[in-house]
């Protein structure tokens, strides 16, 4: 069961009743809510709930037309287990000091394939910051005070409103009331609203909505009391309220909060800007970034997010904007979602896009509807079949499974390539019921399928439609475009080929790019008119998804313009020179007959199990040491690592890279000799953190080597937080919640 707390209207109930009926019937009960009304309100799980979420932008994130916002979501401790996605754990290093981590179903979707809880790929971690900054910042009281003057001034609208004539159809309220008009119409209402530049919320002919926030400033409270036909001015009513005592917590009864908020002392912390200042920068320099060295993670597109790209994100005619405002007063929003539809559709050979989705698994989910819903419209709502091959992007069958198919998996031959002769069994066995294929291209080995263009024939002849994952658009925009070799949907991620920031995970955008046939089932909104005539529904909560990181992709591309393409080749230049100066040391598992990838390519490190005991997980571990994010670690194929450079980074860093890779079979080699033991060497004991280096050494290999393994490695050093992790130790002992900052102090020597 799902409420809304306050609801629509701002309304608050009492849920004590509703969670007891829940739980009477063998229900859960999930609860939508807003944090900052949780400062004065009862929470959720004090009712009794089993599932708490929301939006986070409440906490001093801006609209931006719709996002990037952080949602949350909470839930009673019995449920954790089955919570979706990215869980931060406590885990304990190889000094067994405390380490977090990302616990349970971390990246489920690429091991769990089709019977995986979600397929989550995007995470908004870097709006998630911004909201848990805002939190420390203001601190409990801090923010408790916002509480209380955004219902202060609704108090006081309130008043007003109803000395006018009007009635308040809230019994309870925190920030929204929901007026029914009295001698007036709405529309004369709303026309007085906007002479002022105040929108307010159509209702019905004679209700309007209004909510307030702490941006409302007495100018515009007067404005709403005039828009209303109050004579009253708000130092008046405020006066008349006796404003020192509206705070009380009888003022909202059972539902008013008694419990404490935000306990932890991080919260209690930071109470002036330099303190917060020193706390941001201390925190971003435990992070290795682009700004420190190449990320080569395959499959994800690291690349440049240039200043220029960025700077309109902050502008506040693309960031404060309201998703719901009247279409023409976003026209700027307007003329770029257009522009870049149409540059999309033009480097994608597709004839309509959906800007909608808010993620690649967002896409890929929106698409796949698209498909159902077109061939439920000519009568062939019966096929249900997904066909995916082993070399897909991992979260293809999680997302077939969440759009109600059935996944068929086809084979790839010893070569990586598309196995045809089981691709046309898989067809012709599935013939009635064959809905799709979702196939990556190029594939997540590392290089272009032979026969794209007969494969989606195929499919197309035995009544399936081709769902093309964009994953690797990188390597194909200007050399190739999927809606020209027989896709019919496929969809784009913009913080990967089109330059908006990972964010530590997430904003991303996913918009799907569909041939004519399918762009009447494009997403649509139930607010603001968008997507196709006869759409399946919305899959985001914005017309538009995350609006205002758009312009990011919209300057790339008319940046670049033509020279797309060069970036394209430089991509895979720079992928087949790291490929061919490390072939050489290592085993390159697929390549094409010429001996070349794509974009990316992968590097079998599975011989080294037998030779030395060293695994991946030792190799990536290591790359720290030698200031390095590890590439894609045992994905697409266990114990390898899939290296895409993209073009946006120089030689001297693809040879840094080449050359630590290097560096690293030869202490590999030292194992195999038996130089140094397979089970006490630089690395299985990487990475080394400064702490390590510094305290009692008696392990077979010099300082030196663990800590500057390369000379030029004096110059600079990034120095890793932790050391190895204790995976199997954080999967069971899972804490969701911060510790006391006491669990984290030294035992004293004493």
């Amino acid at each position: 069961m799902l409420v809304q707390y306050p609801n629509t209207y701002g309304e608050i109930h009492d849920l004590t009743s509703v969670t007891e009926q829940a739980h009477k019937h063998g229900a859960l009960l999930s609860v939508a809510t807003d944090l900052l009304a949780l400062t004065k309100l009862k929470a959720p799980g004090e009712f009794g709930a089993d599932i708490a979420f929301g939006n986070s932008q409440r906490f001093g994130v801006p609209l931006g037309y719709g996002g990037p916002h952080a949602a949350f979501f909470g839930v009673k401790d019995a449920l954790k287990r089955k919570m979706p996605g990215r869980l931060v754990g406590v885990s304990r290093d190889a000094q067994g000091n405390k380490a977090f981590r990302l616990a349970l179903q971390t990246r489920e979707q690429h091991i769990r394939r089709e019977k995986a809880t979600s397929n989550i790929c995007t995470a908004q971690a870097l709006l998630a910051n911004m909201a848990a900054m805002y939190a420390l910042y203001h601190g409990p009281e801090g923010l408790t005070a916002i509480a209380e003057r955004v219902h202060s001034l609704t108090t006081v609208l309130a008043a007003g409103v109803q000395g006018a004539g009007h009635k308040v159809k809230n019994s309870q309220y925190f920030d929204t009331l929901a007026i029914e008009l009295k001698g007036v119409t709405a529309d004369h209402v709303h026309a007085e609203a906007k002479k002022r530049h105040i929108n307010l919320r159509p209702i019905d002919s004679k209700t309007v909505g209004v909510s307030l926030d702490e941006t409302v400033t007495k100018k515009d409270l007067a404005d709403l009391l005039h828009v209303f036909g109050s004579k009253s001015t708000p130092e008046h009513l405020a006066q008349t309220l006796k404003l020192a005592n509206i705070h009380d917590a009888s003022k909202f009864g059972s539902v008013a909060r008694q419990s404490a908020i935000l306990t932890h002392p991080i919260f209690s912390t930071h109470v002036s800007e330099t303190e917060m200042l020193r706390y941001l920068h201390k925190l971003q320099a435990k992070d290795l970034s682009l700004t420190t060295s190449m990320i080569a993670l395959g499959s994800c597109t690291m690349k440049l997010n240039a200043t220029t790209e960025m700077i309109p994100v902050t502008w506040p005619e693309f960031s404060n904007l309201h998703p719901f405002a009247p279409l023409e007063q976003a026209q700027g929003y307007q003329t770029l979602f257009n522009q870049l539809e149409g540059d999309l559709c033009e480097i994608t050979g597709f004839d309509r896009v959906s800007l909608q989705p808010n993620s690649g698994a967002n896409g890929e989910y929106a698409g796949l509807r698209c498909i159902r819903s077109y061939l439920d419209s000519i009568g062939q709502k019966h096929r249900n079949i997904c066909l995916i091959p082993v070399s897909a992007h991992g979260t293809n069958p999680a997302s077939a499974s969440m759009a109600s198919m059935d996944v068929v998996p086809v084979k790839c031959d010893s070569h990586g390539n598309l196995d045809y002769a089981d691709l046309k069994a898989k067809v012709l066995q599935h013939h009635e019921k064959l809905a799709c294929i979702m196939i990556t291209y190029p594939s997540t080995y590392g290089f272009f399928d032979q026969g794209i263009k007969e494969v989606c024939a195929l499919v197309h002849e035995h009544g399936g439609q081709v769902y093309l994952d964009g994953a690797n658009m990188n390597a194909q925009i200007g050399l190739c475009r999927p809606g020209d070799y027989g896709a019919d949907v496929c969809h784009l991620n913009l913080h990967k080929t089109f330059c908006i920031p990972h964010g530590g995970g997430g904003p991303g955008m996913g918009p799907i790019g569909v041939k004519n046939h399918l762009a009447p089932f494009l997403p649509n909104h139930a607010v603001v008119p968008t997507g196709g005539k006869h759409s399946f529904g919305p899959v985001s909560a914005a017309p538009w998804g995350s609006s205002s990181i758009l312009p990011i992709s919209w300057a790339y591309i008319k940046l670049m313009g033509v020279n797309l393409k060069s970036a394209t080749e430089a991509a895979i230049l720079k992928a087949n020179y790291m490929r061919s100066r490390l072939e050489g040391h290592y085993k390159i598992l697929y390549k094409n007959p010429n001996g070349l990838c794509a974009h990316e390519f992968i590097v079998d490190l599975s011989p080294f199990k037998a030779s030395a005991g060293v695994e991946a997980i030792d190799i990536a571990k290591r790359l720290q040491d030698y200031g390095f994010h590890s590439p894609t670690m045992s994905f697409p194929v266990v114990n390898t690592l899939m290296i895409e450079p993209t073009e946006s980074e120089p030689k001297r860093e693809l040879d840094r890279f080449c050359d630590a890779m290097i560096s690293i079979r030869e202490e590999i080699r030292a194992v195999e000799e038996g130089k140094v033991p397979k089970d006490n060497n630089a690395l299985k004991h990487a990475p080394h953190t400064a702490t390590v280096i510094a305290g009692e050494w008696n392990r077979p290999y010099p300082r030196t080597q663990a800590a500057f393994p390369l000379a030029d490695m004096r110059e600079y050093k990034f120095w890793p937080q932790v050391s190895r992790i204790n995976d199997t130790y954080g999967d069971t002992h899972l804490i969701c919640a911060c510790p006391p900052m006491t669990s984290y102090e030294e035992p004293s020597s004493s």
